[in-house]
């Protein structure tokens, strides 16, 4: 196994997460091509050409590039992308054909999936899908999708040689609503880069961020329904009247700006205006100080396939108390690394938080039993992992549409 095409129609692994449609996948997609890089697998990332100034390649590193193709204008939003999913097709098979050593495709998220079907087809290469989000996964969570996108990962699934799951709970999702294949599906969990996000001192991060004394609270991630930053806010109400909470991240989607604007007028419903601290979105290696600075980091979001930011808070040792849902239900420890909570309820979050907060030598422990969980979490471990895959997938027969 020598060459990948990755697959990021949407968004690009050089952009930085919290800005737009930007969020885990770009980290996933840019941390697992380095880390395959290292590995000696030669990836090139295929992505829709969004503005005018893009080159045509950027040579991340060694065995690293990202190509940007012409699908579609420049300027459409995400909503409209499944229109320009052939051209974007046609643009990656035209870079494939001429290059002729491309061993597989791992196509990201349901847009690349349908372009990397058609590709697997014409061009006889195994054909490897993480979807990062589900449709279905999220219409039961109360954020349905259009149908067209229900049916486009059904196909996708049923004649994908893999499907990547990042904990059993998703494999379950595949297995139980799409009707997956279950030896078709490999568990395959993100990294974290711990070069960056490790533990470090308090209240140097404090000072560096213009933080005092007073319990911090931590909300890491889009602005958008799904995300929950509104049980945040209400969370911290409930809380010691002395905490901050502090929001990094930026609207997203079609109701990115209207939830903000929801958020900022609950802070001052709330009165809060002195407690609740709104920060741009972070270059990801600045997102550490962050972390370390926060008593807790609160993730109550409706639904997540893996919880990337759950795993970089815990490895730099803030505990987490997150919704009992999707991947956070495997990152999290119930009692041990930090606290799930099955309603989302302001108040049960905030119940954990105080625990928390209150509690120094609980604190301690969630913390040191955080980091020690997190360092099971690698990139080049999922790299080597996914080496392996591909080499085997590239040995066998490829898998028919049923």
């Amino acid at each position: 196994m020598r060459n990948l095409a990755v697959l990021s129609l949407h968004t690009s692994p050089l952009v930085q997460p919290g800005i737009g449609d930007s969020g885990g996948m770009n980290v996933y997609v840019r941390e697992l091509v380095g880390a395959l890089a290292q590995a000696g697998v030669h990836s090139t990332v295929y992505v829709r050409r969004w503005r005018d100034d893009l080159p045509e390649v950027i040579e991340v590193e060694a065995g690293f590039r990202v190509i940007h193709v012409e699908a579609g204008p420049h300027d459409l939003s995400k909503e409209q992308l499944p229109e320009v999913t052939d051209e974007f097709a046609d643009a990656v098979g035209w870079h494939l054909r001429r290059g002729g050593d491309t061993d597989a495709i791992h196509a990201n998220y349901w847009l690349s999936g349908v372009a990397g079907h058609r590709l697997k087809h014409e061009l006889s290469l195994p054909l490897v899908s993480t979807f990062h989000t589900l449709a279905r996964v999220k219409a039961e969570t109360g954020d349905p999708e259009p149908a067209r996108r229900i049916e486009a990962e059904t196909e996708v699934v049923s004649c994908s040689d893999a499907l990547l799951a990042s904990c059993e709970t998703e494999l379950e999702q595949l297995v139980e609503l799409y009707g997956a294949p279950r030896e078709r599906v490999e568990i395959v969990p993100p990294g974290v880069d711990h070069a960056f996000f490790s533990p470090g001192d308090r209240r140097g991060a404090r000072q560096a961020l213009g933080l005092g004394d007073h319990p911090v609270l931590l909300f890491v991630g889009r602005i958008q329904p799904l995300k929950g930053l509104t049980i945040a806010i209400r969370c911290l109400a409930l809380t010691d009247p002395r905490a901050v909470l502090v929001v990094v991240g930026g609207p997203s989607g079609i109701d990115g700006e209207a939830e903000l604007r929801r958020a900022r007028a609950l802070v001052s419903e709330l009165g809060l205006h002195d407690r609740v601290r709104f920060v741009p979105p972070q270059p990801h290696h600045l997102l550490s100080t962050y972390y370390r600075s926060a008593d807790v980091c609160v993730v109550p979001s409706r639904s997540e396939s893996f919880g990337l930011v759950a795993l970089e808070a815990a490895a730099c040792g803030t505990p987490v108390v997150a919704a009992n849902v999707g991947g956070l239900t495997t990152l999290v420890q119930h009692g041990r690394t930090g606290f799930l909570v099955d309603e989302r309820d302001p108040q049960a979050f905030a119940g954990y938080v105080s625990e928390i907060i209150a509690d120094h030598e609980l604190a301690e422990g969630l913390s040191r039993s955080a980091v020690a969980r997190a360092s099971r979490y690698t990139w080049s471990t999922t790299a080597a992992r996914l080496r392996r895959l591909y080499a085997d997938l590239a040995a066998r027969s490829l898998v028919t549409c049923s």
